[in-house]
């Protein structure tokens, strides 16, 4: 066998190779594509579950939930304990949460949520829809001198706290929208339904 059979064998067996892979996908497709949510599921906002046992303490995930990013946080002890800094609060616009269609009655209190430890939010700026990002270190900051750790939104420069409770003199005028959720067990959350007293 010389070198060009060699090569033609090569190329036959790469090529059938391809074809077959591209084949098994594209009729592997509506097996998969079932699986999805179809359109009106999506429009109907299909709750989303999320085990929190899996996001470090200091550290965020997001979900898409309705089409919107969610944050997940697991804040640390230390965070918790930001969140009643007596020069935080005095530098936040609402820090009580009175603005009532922010969050559901569940989550007003100093953390806004319905365990310390886990904050969930839209990460969605409530001046004109930027997403924050999430700055969870203490300490002088471009934005801040005095930083408590939180969210600064890069398109106008408005800041929210490690609750989502939004500063004074930005442009947001009020703090980050809590979803519906829940605990279905200790160590999961539904984003998309209200939280009851059974857990």
């Amino acid at each position: 066998m010389n070198n060009d059979d060699i090569s033609r064998r090569k190329f036959l067996v790469g090529t059938t190779s391809t074809l077959g892979i591209i084949g098994a996908t594209v009729s592997s497709w509506p097996f998969i594509s079932s699986m999805l949510p179809d359109a009106r599921a999506e429009a109907a906002g299909v709750n989303v579950q999320v085990n929190v046992k899996k996001i470090p303490p200091g550290f965020q995930t997001t979900v898409s939930w309705r089409k919107l990013p969610v944050w997940i946080m697991h804040r640390t002890d230390e965070m918790i304990k930001q969140l009643e800094h007596q020069d935080l609060l005095k530098r936040l616009r609402d820090p009580s949460s009175n603005v009532k269609n922010q969050q559901p009655s569940y989550a007003v209190n100093n953390t806004r949520s319905i365990k310390p430890e886990y904050f969930v939010a839209v990460g969605i700026c409530t001046h004109l829809g930027c997403n924050p990002n999430f700055y969870p270190e203490f300490g002088e900051k471009p934005f801040s001198k005095k930083w408590h750790g939180g969210y600064y939104c890069p398109c106008h420069g408005s800041l929210f706290d490690l609750a989502g409770r939004v500063y004074k003199d930005v442009p947001a005028p009020t703090n980050l929208v809590i979803p519906p959720y829940r605990f279905v067990s200790k160590n999961e959350i539904e984003i998309g339904e209200h939280h009851t007293n059974k857990l």
